[in-house]
């Protein structure tokens, strides 16, 4: 593999984040009873993590809106070696459309419908997420995240089938087929919500892939596993035996195992211990799009009731769900730091409360850190949202301590904007684009692209 690849910085992107929060139509919302300091390592441009732009406070942001008429666009990516000028937007109901030359092509780049779940209405599966190859201008490859209908292995009172699988395609096309479509892994889904979805290739050319604890409300339940924890009964987020739920896989699809069509990489923390080689990190609940800045990823995680948190992903980290949601005890008055291996449970980096008089919400939406030149201001702040974004965006720098503090970004000048935030990107230059809808579900044509821009 080569470690000199360049990232690709896939989206993170509202339906499909039911699970969000305890209400519906929020991503990763609950179901059932639901009552570090960063690395300074150089990053792509020269610069590092912990670089500061102007104070957040002073910043001022609008939405310039590029394309409308989606159903629920929950992803958007930008592949390297196209210098921004191709913009791939991932509609949850099955199609994928091609946005260049600032106009949306009249046909969809990609139709798997045929493949994905019926949709009807409120619903957290579909098509989640894609990623481009670091390489794609040079061998076409692409890679797919959707929810099928029930295949050989799930289970009958399952949900559906998790699918992750690669393309080869012409990359100077205008649109593709998924004849060429290769199923490179496949999960269980128990439930129908908590289905993460997020791709991304990180600096050393291997893919992450964000997987949901499986559904339902406090990770328990049909298809939960036992775990160690007694203060709640189960489940997938502190279990690494079972299955890969509710946890951030690390693969090569570079290379094939002699029984799986991807590589493991050699350092892959349970390789060679009790667990599945493919997890990277676990204790997840619903994590809500991934991006990596230089060598930091960050995972948004969605959380059941009362809070919303932003981890810096660690190999074999364990982020605490459900034995904490955030840095806080989950459905308990007391609760454990760590496993009873001695392995820490580790805190967020963001957090924030769905009530309070500060940033507040119900559905955490990743984002990515700002790279740009058109707003200096918000140099080196990672920037998200809540899906009920209520005309605004945070950011956040880092800090030595954490909780790092949230700065509330109000947006003006939302064009055709809509008020719910589902998703981010950004391109090679450092800019940012972001997706939003006026729908709660999957139907309907509100959904628009934005690019992030200064008042």
């Amino acid at each position: 593999m080569n470690g000199s690849r360049r990232a690709f910085l896939a989206t993170t992107g509202a339906a499909v984040l039911g699970g969000l929060a305890g209400c519906i139509g929020a991503p990763g919302g609950g179901g059932g009873d639901e009552t570090t300091t960063p690395s300074t390592g150089e990053t792509t441009d020269g610069t590092t993590t912990a670089d500061a732009g102007g104070n957040l406070a002073d910043v001022e942001l609008r939405f310039e809106t590029l394309a409308g008429g989606f159903a629920s666009p929950v992803d958007v990516a930008i592949p390297e070696g196209f210098d921004g000028d191709r913009r791939f937007v991932v509609d949850q109901p099955g199609r994928m459309w091609l946005h260049s030359e600032m106009e949306l092509h009249s046909d969809p780049y990609l139709d798997i419908t045929d493949r994905v779940v019926d949709l009807n209405g409120y619903d957290e599966r579909g098509f989640l997420g894609v990623a481009f190859h670091p390489e794609f201008v040079d061998n076409g490859r692409l890679y797919l995240r959707y929810s099928t209908p029930r295949r050989s292995g799930t289970p009958s009172n399952y949900s559906h089938t998790f699918v992750l699988s690669e393309l080869t395609v012409d990359p100077e096309a205008m649109t593709v087929s998924a004849d060429s479509e290769r199923t490179l892994l496949e999960i269980p889904q128990p439930q129908s919500n908590h289905n993460a979805g997020a791709l991304a290739f990180g600096p050393d050319g291997y893919l992450y892939v964000a997987v949901g604890d499986g559904g339902a409300g406090n990770d328990q339940g049909t298809g939960h596993a036992n775990d160690w924890y007694d203060g709640v009964a189960g489940g997938n987020g502190q279990d690494v035996t079972s299955n890969l739920l509710g946890s951030i896989l690390r693969i090569d699809v570079d290379a094939e195992g002699e029984d799986r069509p991807y590589g493991i990489p050699d350092d892959n923390p349970l390789v060679g211990r009790e667990g599945f080689d493919e997890q990277y990190a676990w204790g997840f609940r619903n994590p809500w799009r991934l991006s990596f800045d230089g060598e930091d990823l960050y995972a948004a995680d969605v959380g059941q009731a009362r809070w919303e948190e932003v981890n810096l992903v660690e190999r074999g980290g364990n982020y605490g769900w459900n034995v904490r949601e955030g840095a806080h005890c989950f459905r308990a008055d007391d609760c454990p730091t760590e496993t009873p291996d001695g392995t820490p449970l580790v805190d967020p980096v963001l957090e924030y409360p769905h009530t309070g008089s500060g940033p507040s919400g119900i559905a955490v939406i990743g984002g990515y850190v700002y790279r740009g030149e058109e707003i200096p201001a918000l140099s080196g702040a990672y920037v998200f949202a809540d899906w009920q974004s209520r005309g605004r965006l945070f950011a956040a720098r880092p800090q030595a301590s954490k909780p790092w503090d949230i700065a509330e970004i109000p947006i003006s000048d939302r064009d055709d904007g809509g008020t719910n935030v589902l998703s981010f990107g950004r391109d090679p230059t450092g800019e940012l684009y972001v997706c939003t809808s006026n729908n709660r579900g999957v139907s309907g044509t509100s959904g628009t692209l934005n690019r992030i821009r200064s008042v």
